[in-house]
This record gives C-alpha cells, structure tokens and sequence, in this order.
C-alpha cells in the first residue's frame, strides 16, 4: 500500500481506555502535507477535535496527535493502525 493511498476521510469506532470504556464515534481525516507526511484531524462525538501528523511504513501508520481537554489543558499521545485494506485501518491509541 503506498501513503498516498490513506488519503481521505474514514469513519472511526472505539472506546477509551479507562475504567469505564466510554465508547466514541466519529471520523478522522487524512492529508498529506508538501513532505509526504501524513496529517490528520480527527472529530470525536462530533465536538472534540484532535490534531497529528505522522508517518506511514510496511502498512502501519503511526500518527504523534494533541488536543484541548474540557479542563483546558493539553493533552498529547499516539495512534498506530494496521492498514488492513484502503479503507479499513485498525489500531489503538495511548496518551
């Protein structure tokens, strides 16, 4: 699969990792910038947005994101997703 091929939008299911597993929905939107790297924005619960960039070898993308809790502060973390096909990405996120 080659990077450019991740560009565009993907509808995104999961739950958090605490101890309640809040379960979110949303979309997350892939670019490229003039580098080939990768940038996403992500919308969660159709309120929350995050922002990353990031990088993609051997069909695993790895995406450094941040974003603005409720409380104001910033919080920062990793996404990595298997790309199981063009349009389906698997993966997990640790903050």
């Amino acid at each position: 699969m080659k990077i450019e091929e991740l560009v565009g939008e993907y509808t995104i299911i999961g739950s958090n990792q605490d101890e309640e597993s809040h379960n979110y929905k949303g979309k997350l939107v892939l670019t490229l910038d003039t580098y080939k790297r990768i940038v996403a924005l992500w919308t969660i619960n159709q309120s929350q947005q995050q922002t990353g960039t990031g990088f993609f070898k051997n069909n695993i993308l790895v995406i450094n994101f941040k974003y603005v809790g409720e409380d104001q502060n910033i919080y920062k973390g990793v996404a990595v997703y298997q790309c199981v096909t063009k349009d389906i990405l698997d993966g997990f996120w640790s903050e």
